[in-house]
């Protein structure tokens, strides 16, 4: 039995969880926890216990100087739990940390005793795969579920994947059978430029999380930090002219697939979006709920002055680029939505682990060098109020 002391009774908490690594590909996720955190200054309760669930040959623990003494800090997993008022308050039970090496099972059922104890009424869990979809577009954002009801309720995909997974699908799973609703958010990073971090995926599973849980989040520079990302790879691509029009090929599959969405319901649905969060609210901070727009708004601004990402990988002949060096691209497509990703910590990006749908084709890539992406569904539910 886990007991926690000092921690206060939660409103109505809601449990989002990410974990760095072979799910999280361009850092999305975890960089997406990691916000939550500092804007709404989380408080650490509760970490994992590092000698049990890491390979500290794989995940090295790391020395640094405190005034002079050297201290040692140890990957794990933190659990920290954020206060929202306002007028409907709720809370949230943060967890972020690196996948496990062993002991899966025993890393769910602690995770699982936190929550029982806090009364967590939903686990979200973040992640990003590496996909087919080009920068210059809306990331898609996939929601997929194990509970029936759930998907029904919640506007969600029903998943029916077999196959290998990642943490993600493990805990997913392990909340299935313990009776606690969970969800998994799915965010698509160009495999093309797949080097952390990738602030625009981040804002998009901001978004979505923000629609699924009903608060309203802080962006603080987030959207600005979008906007500079994709002028970079913007600038970067336009001196390679392979590389743009691979883009530009991407772009014209993801325009026709999506042109049978654009749909009355789906419009008044993303207008209505677009209204909620056209008012900054009470606590938004800067920047407000600027979301992504697919008409080019994110290309403008010049003057930030910000660094900008690594040069996109050279498409080679064939279905799609290869990795460049050093680049953590696939050496070939990956999938366009949907699934679970690679991103090993310290080692070059793996393609999804499950083959749903390439919205380009409605056939699965055919790379026979990737693993069959994970937890996905046929076809990716996006988060079109960044789009």
């Amino acid at each position: 039995m886990i007991e926690l002391e000092g921690v206060p009774e939660l409103i109505d908490p809601v449990m989002v969880a990410a974990f760095e690594g072979w799910n999280d590909a361009g850092d999305a996720a975890s960089t997406a926890v990691a916000h939550l955190d500092r804007e709404w200054k989380g408080e650490v309760f509760a970490a994992l216990d590092a000698e049990d669930y890491y390979d500290f040959q794989v995940n090295r623990p790391t020395v640094w100087l405190d005034g002079g003494v050297r201290k040692i800090t140890w990957p794990t997993t933190r659990l920290s739990v954020v206060r929202i008022g306002g007028d409907k308050p709720r809370d949230l039970v943060l967890v972020r940390g690196i996948e496990p090496s062993m002991r899966w099972r025993s890393f769910c059922n602690e995770i699982l005793g936190f929550a029982h104890e806090l009364g967590v009424e939903m686990v979200v869990v973040l992640g990003a795969l590496l996909g087919d979809t080009p920068h210059t577009r809306p990331v898609p954002v996939s929601g997929v579920t194990s509970d029936p009801d759930l998907a029904r309720t919640m506007d969600l995909e029903e998943t029916r994947y077999e196959g290998p997974t990642g943490i993600v699908g493990i805990l997913q799973e392990a909340c299935t059978h313990a009776g606690v609703p969970a969800v998994s958010l799915w965010a698509a990073v160009p495999h093309y430029v797949s080097q952390p971090p990738n602030p625009k995926a981040t804002l998009a599973l901001l978004n979505r999380l923000e629609d699924l849980i009903g608060l309203r989040i802080p962006l603080g520079e987030l959207a600005e930090d979008a906007r500079a990302w994709q002028l970079g790879v913007d600038q970067l691509a336009a001196e390679d002219s392979e590389v743009a029009e691979y883009v530009q090929t991407l772009e014209e599959a993801r325009d026709t697939a999506e042109l049978p969405e654009a749909s009355g319901e789906a419009i008044a649905r993303e207008f209505e979006r677009y209204l909620r969060r056209r008012d900054p609210g009470p606590g938004s901070g800067p920047g407000g709920h600027a979301t992504e727009s697919g008409d080019g708004s994110y290309l403008r601004d010049t003057s930030n002055g910000r660094t900008r990402p690594p040069k996109p990988a050279r498409p080679e002949t064939g279905p799609g680029p290869a990795s460049g060096s050093g680049s953590g691209s696939p050496t070939g497509p990956a999938p366009a939505d949907g699934g679970e990703g690679r991103s090993d910590a310290g080692g070059p990006q793996q393609p999804p682990d499950e083959r749903p749908k390439d919205a380009s084709s409605g056939s699965a890539p055919g790379d026979a060098s990737q693993d069959p992406p994970e937890d996905s569904p046929d076809n990716s539910s996006e988060n079109s109020s960044e789009d």
